[in-house]
Order: structure tokens, then C-alpha cells, then sequence
């Protein structure tokens, strides 16, 4: 008999990869990757993920698999009703984004960082676990609360941004207000700002600041260790606030080790209040790229075909 499947698509800023994903397992039959280019406007991209999603079905249809639906994660914020509500680099918050890919396969519009969550809390590093908090770290900073296998969406769908506001507070010395943005210090362009500020050496990927700490750069070294101890800040806060079981940290930056995890994970338990949780798993995530189109699917089958997914225990 076919393998019924559905095809995810993780469409970001810099690509849109796409794949045909297998349940119960949850696993990629195959995948294709094509560049995003955001700056031709949002109908050219929508066209060119639309074309993706036909090409999958197809390639899908001839290896005898039946397509149920293509979940769809995209990197904005996405209400509850599948509405993109935002337009940091995607502009689709005026268009009807699930109805667009109606005429091949049902559809469903999620959050990425969503997607990715759900995807880790069914397949990845957060199956151990009821009750975990999903952190990535990468060009933007966001999270997301799993419970009970179902990723935390909040009454706007927002409930994923954790560092894009500005903490404002005055210097008690010499009152002078400062509007501090997470974002823009412990992020990979934030953390490339900070180093080529600081440095003569001039670089062009957050990579190239963790091979010179490596090889004994102060400044890089700096950099990465201030804002990882920044981030393990505010990460702290989510755990008093949340108390989680565990923190799967995904993303570029989140899986990146050294000493921008080493600072983040000691300030992470520093800045816990209470000391039982001081000790919960901080764990980097397990699907890697691959986390976005395995979620962005699994949204799709947890939705609307209420499979129960006997994989996550």
C-alpha cells in the first residue's frame, strides 16, 4: 500500500526547503532546497514555494506515496487561524498563504519556530520530556513552550518572541536610560556587529568569531562569552517564569558549542531562582536543518488528521 505522507515547507529568510515526510516515523523521504530572494516581494515568493510544493507532489506521487496536506512554517508570526501577521521579511501578511496551495493539497500555515519545536518534541531532543521550553538562536532569538506533545501558541499567536523587545532601565550612577535588545547583542548579526567593532579584523559570518576564539582571539572570545552570559540572562527568566523540565536550544548559534554555549548554559543556571530547577537538561537539538520541514508537516498531521503519534514516548 502507499506511505501516506505530507510535504513541509521551511521557508526563511535566506532558502525555502522543502520535503516529503513519512508517518508515524516522521522521517524525510526526500527534500529539495531553492533560495528565498525576499527582496522581490512576497507574490514572487509565494509562486516559487508553491512551484516547490508541485514538484514534491509530484515526485512524491510517482514513488507511490499519497500526499495528505504540505504544512507550511514560515519565519513570522502566524495566528491561530494560519493568518501571517507579520512582515519582517516575508510580505504575506495580505495574502492568503493556505488557499494559494488549495488547488494541490490541503494546507497549513505555522510559525517556524513552531514548527521546529513541535518537531523536536515529537522526534527530537525534547521527547523525554512533558514539559519543555524550545529556544533558537541564530539571526533572531525566539522560543516556544511544548507541552504534552503540542507546541504553545498563545491567544495572537505570538507566544514565541523572546528577545526583539528592548529591556529599558536607568543607570543608578549616572541616569542615563538604556534600551537594551537581546537581539541586537547575542544574536549571529549582533554578535558580528559587537566583534567588528571591536576588532580590526573584520569578518562576515558569526563562524569566522568562533574560529578566531579558537585560536586565542581576546575579542572574539569576549564577544561570544558576553553573549552567551546575555542570553543565558533572559533564558533563565523563561525557566523562572515557565518552569520547564527541560531547554532544547536549536538554531545555528544554539548548537554551536564552545564558549558561547559554555557561558550561556552556566548563566542560564546561575540566574535561576530556585535551586531544584537549576539543575534541569539545557540540551542542544537533535534534527538539526532538518527540524523546520519535519514540523512544519507534523503541524499539518497533529491538525487536522488528529493522528496521535505513538513515536513520541
Amino acid at each position: 500500500m502507499p506511505q501516506a505522507c505530507v510535504i513541509g515547507l521551511d521557508i526563511g529568510g535566506t532558502k525555502i526547503a522543502g520535503g516529503v515526510v513519512l508517518f508515524p516515523q516522521g522521517a524525510i523521504a526526500f527534500k529539495e532546497t531553492i533560495p528565498t530572494a525576499p527582496q522581490r516581494g512576497g507574490e514572487r515568493v509565494l509562486d516559487d514555494a508553491i512551484e516547490l510544493t508541485r514538484a514534491l507532489y509530484a515526485r512524491a506521487r510517482e514513488q507511490g506515496h499519497s500526499i495528505q496536506g504540505v504544512g507550511i512554517g514560515v519565519c513570522e508570526l502566524v495566528d491561530s487561524q494560519g493568518r501571517v501577521t507579520s512582515g519582517q521579511t516575508l510580505a504575506w501578511s495580505h495574502l492568503d498563504v493556505a488557499g494559494r496551495f488549495g488547488g494541490i493539497v490541503p494546507a497549513l500555515v505555522e510559525s517556524d519556530v513552531r514548527a521546529a519545536a513541535l518537531a523536536e518534541g515529537l522526534f527530537g531532543a525534547g521527547r523525554p520530556f512533558d514539559l519543555f521550553a524550545y529556544v533558537t538562536v541564530g539571526t533572531g532569538i525566539s522560543h516556544t513552550l511544548v507541552q504534552e506533545g503540542r507546541a504553545f501558541a498563545g491567544s495572537c499567536g505570538n507566544a514565541l518572541i523572546l528577545s526583539s523587545g528592548a529591556l529599558t532601565f536607568d543607570c543608578p550612577h549616572c541616569g542615563v536610560r538604556t534600551d537594551f535588545v537581546l537581539e541586537e547583542f547575542a544574536s549571529g548579526p549582533g554578535l558580528l556587529a559587537r566583534y567588528n567593532q571591536a576588532s580590526q579584523r573584520q569578518v562576515s559570518r558569526a563562524e569566522e568569531i568562533f574560529s578566531a576564539a579558537a585560536e586565542g582571539d581576546r575579542e572574539a572570545l569576549q564577544v561570544l562569552i558576553s553573549g552567551g552570559e546575555a542570553l543565558g540572562n533572559v533564558v533563565a527568566f523563561l525557566v523562572n517564569v515557565l518552569d520547564p523540565a527541560a531547554i532544547v536550544v536549536g538554531g545555528g548559534l544554539g548548537v554551536a558549542g564552545g564558549p558561547y554555549w559554555d557561558a550561556f548554559e552556566a548563566s542560564t543556571r546561575n540566574h535561576i531562582w530556585h535551586a531544584a530547577a537549576r539543575a534541569l537538561p539545557i540540551i542542544p537539538a537533535a534534527l538539526g536543518i532538518d527540524a523546520g520541514i519535519i514540523g512544519a508537516a507534523a503541524a499539518f498531521q497533529q491538525k487536522f488528521l488528529a493522528v496521535e503519534n505513538s513515536n513520541r514516548k
